[in-house]
């Protein structure tokens, strides 16, 4: 088992390093011309860092390519930052990686085809959490509602079932249970069977 998860992540690693040196695509073919104005030094290295802070490390997976020390990343840092130079705005250098590794490149995927399940789905489960709960919380009040039995309808500690053999267990068990002799309560004004 584990040598086919090494193989599995060899396999992802290798592909991705091969989508990260690029397919030779002319990046004007993939996403136009540049749209923003070109950038140098500081402004050039803030910007670059903004970006790169937006893609997901096909590597690392659970950091941004700014923040991961893999190859891989170093390497889409770079393209990001010759993308920036050469005047491409945001939204181009990100649909740029998009059509190279998919959708999950972005770490904020925007509000799209399944992405409204991803982004809804929290809401909806808080709000029949709470429907749970509101339910769970009236219930108790539709049992109190409820009118209690009369003092007739309720047996009495004498009270026996009609079954004659569930009427023998039931005195067993009074019996047991409570100390009676019999299984039948003792009468208030009887004397104590254990005086000596």
């Amino acid at each position: 088992m584990k040598t086919v998860l090494a193989v599995v992540a060899v396999t992802v690693a290798l592909a991705a390093a091969a989508a990260a040196q690029g397919t030779g695509e002319d990046p004007a073919q993939v996403v136009g011309a540049p749209r923003g104005p070109r950038l140098e030094g500081p402004a050039l290295d803030a910007r670059a860092k903004e970006i790169a802070g937006l893609l997901r490390c096909p590597v690392c997976q659970g950091l941004s390519v700014g923040d991961s020390p893999s190859t891989m990343a170093s390497n889409m840092r770079a393209q990001v930052k010759d993308l920036a130079a050469a005047g491409y705005d945001q939204e181009q250098i990100l649909a740029y990686f998009e059509r190279s590794y998919g959708e999950f490149v972005r770490l904020k995927p925007p509000l799209r085809g399944v992405n409204w399940l991803v982004w809804l789905a929290p809401a909806f489960g808080l709000l029949a959490g709470a429907a749970v709960i509101a339910w769970a919380l009236r219930a108790p009040r539709l049992v109190a509602d409820a009118a209690p039995p009369t003092g007739a309808a309720l047996p009495g500690p004498d009270t026996l079932p009609d079954d004659p053999s569930l009427a023998r267990y039931v005195l067993r068990v009074r019996e047991r249970a409570y100390g009676w002799p019999g299984g039948m309560a003792p009468r208030p004004d009887a004397p104590p069977a254990d005086t000596v």
